[in-house]
């Protein structure tokens, strides 16, 4: 019999009230039975020990944040749990041994302050550098107290002594000059989207109240959010607004004489610009004059002659049934594009000129891997850029370099576990409706034609690219003890451009889902495993495929592992953050929505007269952005269904669900022994 008639009463409703001493109760006695269960034994405490001691390694990158001459960076290690937010020069930087500056020591401010401080970053003042917002967030929420710090005296300053200081909130804050910013935060009744972010964007002046700060735009309560910042490139200088009216479309204004100018470019487009170039990345097609641009196209045009009407563009980029933009950025005189063809990272350089616009190869990725650009400064950084190229079973590497010139190694991450003789494949599955759908395999070359245990990782949405990166944790808790590990690129991701996306939002959801149990049969049917040695694991939209993968697709699987997720979709969008995510999945409260909706929805859809697999279901008490009440009560309405469930919750974390190295070394160590003993060990009963 379904669990369909639910929606009608909730007897777990209780659950939700997240900080309720009963509901607190309830979670740690469950915290008590995984513990026992899972992490009582030596096996536990070494795979622990060896993730923690990866977390904590010194001898891992410092990966930088670029800002002009300077190199931020924020570090975690076994003697500064908390972290430590530093800087260096470049120069420093690519030595041995750089010499940081450390700004702030998060461990002692949180012991100072009494507080449980989690870094959540910093707004730094440019050019000067001498002063910066600092982001606090308790526990790992997402919502952060903002105090400025002054860079020179190593000082926060006090609200009464003119500091810019704001209470906990989900602020957008940002500088526009020494003594003024932008502010969007809770302002008291009725200042905040129906999402729970800010509906006002302010002007605020040094030595003034809040209170009194002049506001420069209202949204309306059924936006996701409202901000305003400034653009200080020399010559350049521009106010402009965003108002994200759903999670997908926003509006984009820029500040002239005095009034808000819209930049008329589709809603649902990125929209960049720098210098006088107009940049617009189309997700749907777009037809500004005669001519109909394919949607994942890259244009480009002269802002100025945009706004005066002019409709005329140039395409820098036409993806293909197989080439995606995966991103593109500005040094000072090029622009860097980083495609995906298969989901395998190209990346090209595009240079603009009296004739027109040149195109040239930027540097190769090796093949099963990603590369990335990053630290691109076109203001303070010249043409200098770095590079990150990662793989499943091959440590992160760190390259600087500049256009037109060859890539040098600046950083090398070590290898923590034993890849030998552990390979990299591609396959592609075929989807319910003749989607090929690819997917990567890491497993032993010995575990070839054999089938054995295999963890598959999903989570298709919000245009989301899963792309290779080093199996740390993984490679320690499941590879080396055997194991095969995939990724699935479902629908509802980015790795085939914004189709990719938009073929599984709302109505179409059912693709995504469709798209991860076709990789499952696959796996099967190419004898790289069988069903009851099939684990899956996804959190946050991952984690409502896999409570879906429970509830639809039981026999596909022989454990799962479901984080941070949303299961109850009847009340997601009541719930924290939820309602900025209705363009995703669409309106329960709307019927016509609300009945392909219910067709999945985990938790309005269990059924008794089904076998299910164990699950673990892991959230964090602190998490304000998927409600831990979701967790909370599948795995209650799982308990009275008498099923082999786990539930762990974590009382800190945020949506990441750790705080801490120390945390995240528990939960990845909890996953990894709920797998051995589920699919290796076949300890399935409860």
């Amino acid at each position: 019999m379904s669990g369909v008639e639910q929606d009608v009463t909730d007897p777990y409703l209780w659950l939700e009230e997240v900080t309720d001493e009963a509901a607190l109760d309830w979670a740690r006695a469950r915290n008590e039975v995984v513990q026992q269960r899972f992490a009582a034994t030596d096996r536990f405490a070494e795979l622990e020990r060896r993730v923690l001691a990866m977390l904590d390694d010194d001898t891992k990158i410092a990966y930088p944040g670029r800002r002009g001459p300077w190199l931020y960076n924020f570090w975690r290690d076994a003697e500064h749990q908390r972290g430590l937010w530093r800087r260096t020069t470049f120069e420093s930087y690519a030595t041995d041994d750089p010499e940081w500056d450390v700004l702030i020591d998060v461990d002692a401010l949180a012991e100072a302050d009494g507080e449980n401080w989690v870094w959540s970053g910093a707004a730094v003042l440019r050019p000067s550098q001498e002063r910066a917002i600092i982001h606090l967030s308790r526990g790992g929420a997402d919502a952060t107290v903002e105090r400025e710090f002054d860079l020179t005296t190593r000082a926060f300053i006090a609200p009464e002594d003119g500091g810019f200081s704001l209470p906990e909130a989900k602020s957008r804050i940002g500088w526009i000059d020494a003594d003024t910013v932008y502010v969007g935060t809770d302002f008291g009744p009725g200042s905040l989207t129906d999402s729970g972010y800010p509906r006002i964007a302010k002007r605020w002046r040094r030595g003034t109240e809040l209170a009194v700060a002049e506001t420069v735009y209202e949204g309306k309560p059924g936006d996701v959010s409202i901000g305003a910042g400034y653009d200080r490139h020399p010559g350049y200088e521009r106010h402009y607004l965003h108002r994200s009216t759903d999670f997908f479309n926003s509006e984009v204004s820029l500040l002239d004489d005095g009034a808000w100018r819209l930049i008329e470019t589709p809603t649902d487009a990125d929209v960049d610009w720098y210098r006088d170039w107009l940049l617009v990345r189309l997700k749907t097609a777009w037809t500004p004059g005669e001519t109909t641009y394919l949607p994942g196209s890259l244009l480009v045009t002269n802002l100025n002659d945009f706004l005066a009407g002019a409709r005329e563009f140039e395409v820098l980029f036409t993806p293909d049934p197989h080439t995606s933009l995966e991103s593109f950025g500005w040094t000072e005189n090029h622009l860097i594009l980083t495609t995906l063809r298969d989901v395998q990272t190209g990346l090209r350089v595009l240079t603009p000129g009296p004739d027109g616009w040149t195109e040239a190869e930027l540097a190769d990725s090796p093949a099963m891997s990603s590369t990335s650009v990053n630290n691109l400064d076109p203001l303070d950084g010249g043409d200098e850029f770095m590079l990150t190229t990662t793989g499943f079973t091959t440590p992160t590497t760190l390259l600087g370099s500049a256009v037109g010139e060859s890539a040098t190694v600046l950083k090398q991450a070590p290898a923590y576990f034993d890849a030998t003789g552990i390979e990299t494949e591609q396959f592609f599955a075929t989807s319910d409706d003749g989607t090929a759908v690819p997917y990567f395999v890491i497993r032993h070359r010995d575990r070839r034609g054999t089938p054995g245990p295999t963890i598959m990782n999903g989570y298709g949405g919000f245009e989301v690219s899963r792309t290779p990166l080093y199996l740390g944790s993984a490679g320690m808790g499941w590879l080396e003890r055997g194991g095969t590990y995939v990724m699935a690129n479902i629908r509802g991701g980015g790795e085939y451009g914004p189709e990719w996306h938009t073929a599984a939002l709302k109505e179409h959801r059912h693709r995504a889902f469709e798209d991860f149990a076709a990789v499952a049969r696959d796996l099967v049917t190419r004898g790289i495993t069988t069903p009851d040695r099939l684990g899956a694991i996804g959190g946050s939209n991952g984690g409502l495929l896999m409570g879906v993968m429970l509830t639809r697709y039981p026999e596909l699987f022989g454990a799962i592992v479901c984080q941070v997720p949303l299961l109850d979709m009847r009340r997601y969008h009541l719930l924290l953050a939820g309602a900025s995510w209705v363009a995703e999945y669409g309106d329960p409260d709307k019927p016509e929505e609300w009945a392909y909706i219910s067709e999945y929805s985990p938790y309005q859809n269990t059924d008794t007269d089904k076998q299910y697999p164990p699950i673990l279901l892991a959230t964090s008490t602190r998490d304000d952005r998927v409600h831990p009440g979701h967790a909370r009560k599948m795995a209650a309405l799982l308990e009275s269904q008498d099923r082999t469930v786990w539930y762990y919750e974590n009382i800190e974390g945020g949506h990441g669900g750790a705080a801490d190295n120390k945390q995240q070394a528990f939960l990845s160590t909890l996953v990894y022994e709920f797998f051995t003993q589920m699919l290796i060990e076949d300890r399935r009963s409860a």
